[in-house]
């Protein structure tokens, strides 16, 4: 009996150990940092903001979301295993209406999917995605073409999509040229600070008293323009003109740009890696089944 028991446990070490094994060995899923993810160089810059610029476009108008996905490898897992793995991270597509598609391509295997969300399962078929795979894709795969491959499945996906009746896109309002007058409070940090900076540079031009007044009309100015009041026009005048000239000093200990150990004049670091070039992308929360096709090249 002792032996049974030892036996059975030690078969139940093996099985656990290699369940550990491949679950570590697993390719991670990638962070959705755009809609084209390319973990194999295989694109160039311009390629992936091409396709990237296709796809958003397509979102805008159409409200559907598909993202592309390059990597290496899925072993040990299959392709539809991993997709599935990706589907569930990125979540592309809105939610509820589940209106996502991702292009995955597993290029060392020489294998990719279409992972089909649940909204779109009636239109993006099983069938209609192996063709898309089988005679749009792979031949340009075959040549080398990855990136006419990629285009052309995205322009035939895209095509499939536009005949499926979907909810339209939300509606984002269009900003305004007017600025609000809340700019103009004279509690906003930026507003003191524009204040300070304009006002000493016009009195190390012009003077106490001539760079005072020049500062005052140059926000009253302002003040006018934008809010279209000569009576907070006027108030500001006096304000500016009198803060100007008793704030002798102030900036001396200020930081601000150009001076040395002051605020950066970059903005936005230049690197780092990322789909920076066509601002952030994230999923909708969209849901998949399994549904969709797999191929080879």
């Amino acid at each position: 009996m002792n032996a049974a028991r030892a036996s059975l446990v030690a078969l139940l070490l093996c099985w656990a150990f290699a369940f550990g094994q491949m679950a570590f060995a697993q390719v991670p899923v990638p962070p959705l940092s755009g809609p084209v993810v390319d973990q194999t160089d295989t694109l160039s810059s311009d390629e992936i903001a091409s396709l990237a610029g296709k796809i958003r476009d397509f979102e805008a108008r159409k409200g559907s979301q598909i993202a592309v996905l390059i990597v290496p490898t899925t072993q040990p897992e299959e392709i539809e295993q991993y997709s599935i793995r990706v589907a569930e991270a990125w979540k592309i597509g809105r939610k509820k209406i589940d209106d996502g598609a991702i292009l995955l391509v597993a290029k060392n295997d020489r294998k990719l999917r279409i992972e089909v969300g649940y909204g779109l399962e009636g239109a993006l078929t099983d069938l209609t995605s192996k063709r898309i795979i089988d005679e749009i894709i792979t031949p340009r795969f075959r040549n080398g073409d990855f990136a006419g491959g990629i285009s052309a499945g995205l322009d035939r996906i895209i095509g499939v999509i536009d005949g499926e009746p979907l909810p339209p896109p939300p509606q984002r309002s269009q900003p305004t040229s007017s600025v609000s007058p809340e700019f103009f409070n004279p509690t906003n940090p930026f507003v003191i600070i524009a204040v300070l900076v304009l006002g000493n540079l016009m009195r190390s031009l012009l003077g106490r008293l001539a760079g005072s007044a020049v500062a005052g009309g140059v926000v009253a100015l302002l003040v006018w323009y934008f809010l279209g009041s000569l009576l907070f026009a006027a108030i500001a005048f006096v304000a500016v003109g009198l803060f100007t000239m008793i704030s002798d000093g102030f900036l001396s200990s200020t930081p601000y740009v150009g001076g040395s150990g002051g605020w950066s004049s970059g903005g936005r670091s230049s690197g780092g890696g990322g789909w920076s070039s066509g601002g952030s992308f994230s999923g909708g929360g969209g849901g998949f089944g399994g549904g969709g096709a797999s191929g080879s090249w």
